[in-house]
């Protein structure tokens, strides 16, 4: 994991600096100076537009990254900086292609999700034509973001991502809560942070490299089959994103339609604590997936096998303690959170879309390696089934059980969608997800997780910030041990030798 690793903890380490702006974000600006309401307009916004470009972008960022291992290189080697025979001209255009379909679409749904949103939610339907422009700067932030990616570059788009744009938001909450701004002005504002970030992509993109924009009909001619292969794919690809990008952003809209935008900000800043836990798998898949890409194309399960093993194991053990972090210190959290009590009703839905979190972070390496093989047909089966099951478990548990529901439904959901994909991909890829220290790392999860729990329960609180302090370095402090001296990580335990031994 030489350049995965070299690359994702880069990639790790600027987007953990994008949490921190994002913390200060959420912990000391949004809960003090905004109401539940305004976090939730700008929380659904955000989630409209990440649903816009997931349809709109036609399949393209997976298409980038199976399809440019074949335009890149004809020859059969391993050369991903020949020629690309005009491949970037099309991930350019079909995503434009896309945007303009579904921005007419969603001019044309305004009276449905009107009517859906305005006895509980005015103010979105209000702003509900301001989701256009943001979602075309993120479609073309997130499609220069996959190119650099193929070049096996990742971190300077990561910064965009995690902290450029976050530091961007965090100037305009804080022109919106010293009103220098007003709504409709800080809505505007974030049209145009996300076009800054899109254009420093763009920028950065044609940086690294030569790039022609020019299409190459003569290649295109010649590579009649590819060219099939990839209308199909990303065809297929069109119709499954209906369904795998819409499933993560329903809780969040449904808790809109039923509950209010002053539910949708609490909801909202549970989330922003529950996707700390994933946060690691986007720098370890942005890197790994290009080349599990060029391993699948080159037919080597070995290698295939061998890389989601470790993808598996260190996201489950990174993950797993970030988690553990997270519910250790729950309690303070919300005590030193401006207006926390508001949001300590959220606590159980931290731990439940925690825990899907984890999930999502472990095993998405398996749903790359499905789309990435010849049996790609199959992940949209999969995809519906996760989407129909998200919207009839939201539908119900909402209802019941309010923003808890709308994290168990989500938590169900992602179970029942990656137990499926396991179940299909190891038969089919033949290929091995976990091996016996996965299953070592997830028992000592949950042994600390139940030891924290006797904790609370059998010895009293005297001070809740001694408390906190004392379990994690007791608990998380042990697990880590353990983590090392039994080696249950061989790569975590070389990057860790690598920074803190020195070399004789």
């Amino acid at each position: 994991m030489g350049v995965i690793a070299k690359q994702s903890v880069r990639g790790t380490i600027v987007t953990y600096l994008g949490i921190a702006v994002g913390i200060v974000t959420t912990f000391f600006v949004l809960t003090r100076f905004l109401t539940a309401e305004e976090i939730g307009l700008a929380r659904v916004l955000i989630d409209a537009s990440t649903l816009f470009i997931g349809l709109a972008q036609l399949g393209t960022s997976s298409s980038i990254i199976r399809f440019y291992p074949y335009f890149s290189s004809t020859t059969g080697n391993d050369n991903f900086k020949g020629n690309d025979h005009g491949f970037f001209f099309w991930s350019i255009v079909v995503p434009f292609i896309g945007f303009v379909i579904f921005a007419l679409i969603y001019w044309a749904c305004r009276v449905p999700l009107g009517a859906w949103f305005g006895d509980k939610s005015p103010l979105f339907v209000q702003y509900y034509y301001f989701v256009i422009p943001i979602a075309f700067f993120m479609l073309y932030q997130t499609i220069f973001e996959t190119t650099s990616n193929v070049l096996m570059h990742i971190v300077l788009p990561r910064a965009v991502r995690e902290l450029i744009v976050r530091v961007g938001l965090l100037a305009l909450y804080l022109l919106y809560a010293f009103k220098v701004l007003s709504l409709d002005g800080f809505v505007i504002g974030l049209c145009v942070n996300y076009g800054i970030a899109a254009l420093i992509n763009l920028c950065y993109f044609f940086a690294l490299q030569p790039i022609s924009l020019r299409p190459d009909w003569q290649f295109l001619r010649e590579n009649k089959s590819l060219v099939r292969r990839y209308l199909v794919y990303t065809g297929f690809l069109i119709v499954s994103a209906a369904t795998t990008i819409l499933a993560p952003t329903l809780s969040s809209f449904f808790v809109t339609a039923k509950m209010g935008l002053d539910s949708t900000g609490v909801f909202a800043i549970a989330t922003y604590m529950a996707v700390m836990v994933s946060v690691p798998y986007r720098s370890v898949t942005a890197i790994a997936s290009p080349q599990l890409a060029h391993a699948i194309k080159e037919q080597n399960r070995e290698e295939c096998s061998l890389l989601i093993r470790q993808v598996t194991r260190n996201l489950l053990l990174i993950g797993g303690f970030i988690l553990l972090l997270i519910w250790f210190n729950i309690d303070l959290i919300f005590h030193i959170l401006p207006n926390g009590a508001t949001y300590a009703t959220a606590k159980n839905v931290v731990l439940i879309l925690g825990v899907s979190q984890l999930i999502l972070a472990t095993f998405t390496i398996c749903l790359t390696a499905l789309n990435y093989s010849r049996f790609y047909a199959f992940s949209l089966l999969l995809s519906l089934i996760l989407t129909v099951s998200a919207i009839l478990l939201n539908n119900y548990l909402i209802p019941l059980y309010g923003m808890e529901g709308a994290a168990m439904s989500n938590l169900l959901s992602y179970g029942l969608y990656f137990v499926l994909i396991i179940a299909t991909v190891v038969p089919l890829c033949k290929v091995k997800i976990v091996d016996r220290t996965w299953w070592w790392g997830l028992l000592l999860l949950i042994v600390l997780f139940g030891l924290n729990t006797l904790w609370q329960a059998c010895l009293p609180t005297l001070n809740i910030w001694i408390d906190s302090l004392l379990r994690t370095i007791v608990l998380l402090g042990g697990g880590a041990w353990i983590v090392y001296r039994s080696q249950l990580s061989p790569e975590i335990n070389a990057l860790l030798h690598s920074v803190f031994i020195r070399r004789k």
